[in-house]
């Protein structure tokens, strides 16, 4: 069995809108003036109270991170799946693979548990990920903890595993748990940072062969 773990924010959903939304709401709370949109979406992937502190060291991130998860809760309540959409080709390609029967998939994600379960709930990809890694229970990305569970839950080593995303953190993630790294380009860091990565995607169309490719090897 192969093993392929997905992110989520840049890699599956483009969910910067409620993400840099919900960032202004955060700093809005502690009155610090908010980032640029580059600067937040620099840090996505890291895990909240990382990012908190990352982008504001002097601030109650504790405060920051409550207010944060309260507006990104209510905006994917109000938006539903226009909250954080799909990327094109996202969906028909993690039914391919689902479909498949040497492959199992799982996620790696800074999303709490809460986030993760009402996306998942929401486009209807329940029952989808034998392996659902979130930040509540693991060190920040790039720590290898998400990887290394995910490997352990689906009883695969790293060699038949790989990780699929779109930042630095992923791609450190990945070199740091011995995992192959496959990167995409339509996501929130520049092609340039993913180093490491055996290929990086211009469309989900082409996952399969790289997976393909990168299993032959």
């Amino acid at each position: 069995m192969r093993l392929v773990v997905f992110d989520v924010d840049g890699t599956l959903v483009d969910s910067q809108a409620d993400i840099v939304a919900s960032m202004a709401a955060a700093f809005g709370a502690v009155d610090v003036p908010a980032p640029t949109r580059q600067d937040i979406l620099g840090i996505v992937g890291l895990s909240l109270p990382v990012a908190m502190q990352t982008l504001a060291p002097e601030a109650d991130h504790d405060r920051m991170v409550a207010v944060y998860k309260d507006s990104y809760a209510d905006l994917r309540l109000s938006n539903g799946a226009a909250s954080s959409p799909l990327y094109p080709g996202a969906r028909a390609a993690l039914d391919r693979l689902n479909g498949r029967d040497d492959i199992l998939l799982g996620i790696a994600t800074g999303k709490s548990k809460r986030g993760l379960e009402g996306l998942i709930e929401t486009h209807g990809l329940d029952g989808m990920f034998v392996t659902r890694q979130v930040a509540d229970f693991h060190p920040s990305k790039p720590h290898p903890s998400m990887l290394q569970a995910a490997m352990d839950e689906a009883g695969v080593y790293a060699a038949d595993a790989v990780m699929i995303g779109d930042t630095s953190f992923d791609a450190d993630m990945a070199q740091a748990a011995g995992m192959p790294f496959i990167g995409v380009g339509w996501g929130y860091h520049p092609a340039v940072r993913l180093t490491g990565a055996r290929t990086v995607l211009d469309d989900f169309d082409d996952l399969d062969d790289a997976l393909g490719a990168l299993w032959a090897e």
